[in-house]
């Protein structure tokens, strides 16, 4: 009993000693020092109040449903609807993410028994004893399975695991980024429709004044000059609607692309400028960064290369596996199933690497080589995230006090205008003055619309920089 004992006892020490080794394979963890803290609030709001703690960002992306029906315009909804069916960016990532998944699969596999069937056919003879050639009819089963006692297969697991999530999160990331896109080049080209409509009007005022100046040059109370400054005033205005035209043709096509249409026969329709301007309320949190899908898709991506760098270095300790065969072997088919013919094993195998030429050395120096990279690029991307979030707040701060002041713009020259043409019908002023003035008006006007469609833009870009929503 004791000899019994003491053979047992050898026989579990080299294993008890692997499990303990087996704690040096997990991978270590990330220093929080080595990530952006959170700050307090973004510094763009005019209203901080919501002050939080500093802490890591901790992503999770969560979908944030259709944000884009904020803007209470059906023409989007259905633009947005269309390219999360039809996008070729989003049919990409959602195929990358397939692979994902089957790798995960695939990798999980190897954790589990694996079995085989198989049979075969051999003509053999034996030369030392002269034996006529015979042939060999072999039917049987393989059943092998290694051991995770280092963790190296739950770690490779964790690591496709990772990599899945990394896909969802891009995927996500994909949809928000197209959706963003979709509603900016429409809104886009919705205010190119309220500046043409604008340069149009325009341009019937200036026709109408070529008219009374042609008139008054038949009546002889204007020079033939006048007449030549309405005219280049009229040919310069119908240039600058031929511009606008072409533009809003290149969004049509850009929109066909985005919502996986043909631009030769996509349409959208010119409509009035109708969008509704949601407002984004002041002291949102800056930890809702987290659940930016970039953002998300990067921290996933620096686990799987933690749980790799665990996988290299489970290569420096054993390997331990089971196996078991049985089967049939006979030299006729007719006897290939008798119990005689019967055979079996089963076996185990304990593998321990000895020298590699630094093979597994160099695997460890490069999963952990991939790990700097990819927490590099995770706190690359908060950063990034912050300062989208910090453009777009500080461009709708900016662009509201434009606004007031492009405003003001506009009711001066409106009334400038309005003063001019009463005093150059009553002879009071020349033509030239006129002129400016209108000029001025429409120029005054037309940047009050581009400011405008920038507050859109700003306002979807946001949106996106939150991750798709601010609540």
């Amino acid at each position: 009993m004791n000899r019994t004992s003491s053979r047992l006892r050898h026989a579990l020490v080299p294993l008890l000693a692997t499990l303990v080794l087996a704690g040096c394979a997990t991978p270590a963890a990330v220093d929080p020092a080595r990530l952006p803290a959170t700050p307090p609030a973004f510094k763009g709001q005019q209203d901080a109040s919501r002050v939080l703690a500093a802490t890591p960002i901790s992503a999770e992306a969560q979908p944030q449903g259709r944000w884009w029906t904020v803007f209470a315009d059906p023409v989007l909804d259905q633009l947005v609807e269309r390219s999360g069916r039809n996008n070729s960016s989003v049919q990409v990532a959602a195929g990358r993410l397939a692979q994902a998944r089957a790798i995960a699969r695939s990798t999980d596999a190897d954790r589990l028994p694996q079995v085989d069937l198989g049979a075969g056919a051999v003509r053999q003879q034996n030369s030392t004893t002269g034996n006529r050639p015979q042939t060999v009819v072999s039917v049987g089963a393989n059943l092998s399975y290694e051991v995770d006692l280092i963790g190296r297969l739950s770690l490779a697991t964790d690591a496709a695991s990772q990599d899945v999530r990394s896909r969802e999160a891009l995927l996500r990331s994909t949809q928000l980024l197209v959706q963003a896109n979709v509603a900016q080049t429409y809104l886009q080209l919705r205010a190119l429709d309220a500046e043409r409509t604008l340069v149009r009007d325009t341009l019937q005022a200036y026709r109408n004044t070529l008219r009374l100046t042609e008139v008054r040059l038949r009546e002889g109370d204007v020079a033939e000059l006048d007449v030549a400054r309405v005219r280049t005033e009229v040919a310069s205005t119908e240039s600058e609607g031929l511009a606008l035209d072409r533009r809003r043709a290149e969004l049509e096509h850009t929109l066909a692309v985005l919502v996986g249409d043909v631009a030769s026969t996509f349409e959208v329709k010119p409509a009035d400028w109708s969008t509704a301007l949601p407002v984004i309320p002041a002291g949102v949190p800056s930890t809702v960064l987290a659940r930016r899908p970039d953002v998300a898709a990067a921290q996933s991506s620096m686990q799987a290369a933690q749980a790799r760098a665990g996988v290299a270095k489970a290569a420096w300790f054993p390997s331990f596996a089971l196996t078991a065969a049985g089967g049939y072997a006979a030299p006729e088919i007719g006897d290939l199933f008798r119990m005689s013919t019967r055979a079996w094993g089963v076996g185990a195998l304990l593998s321990l690497p000895i020298f590699d030429g630094g093979r597994r050395e160099a695997g460890v120096q490069n999963a952990n080589a991939g790990l700097d990279i990819a927490l590099a690029n995770y706190r690359e991307q908060i950063l990034v995230a912050f300062r989208d979030v910090e453009d777009q707040l500080s461009a709708l701060r900016l662009l509201g006090e434009q606004s007031e002041a492009q405003s003001r713009s506009v009711a001066s020259a409106s009334r400038a205008t309005v003063l001019s043409d009463s005093r150059y019908r009553n002879g009071l002023v020349s033509q030239l003055e006129l002129l400016d003035a209108r000029r001025s008006e429409l120029r005054n006007r037309r940047e009050a619309l581009q400011v405008r469609a920038a507050q859109y833009v700003a306002t979807v870009g946001l949106i996106r920089a939150l991750g798709g929503g601010w609540a």
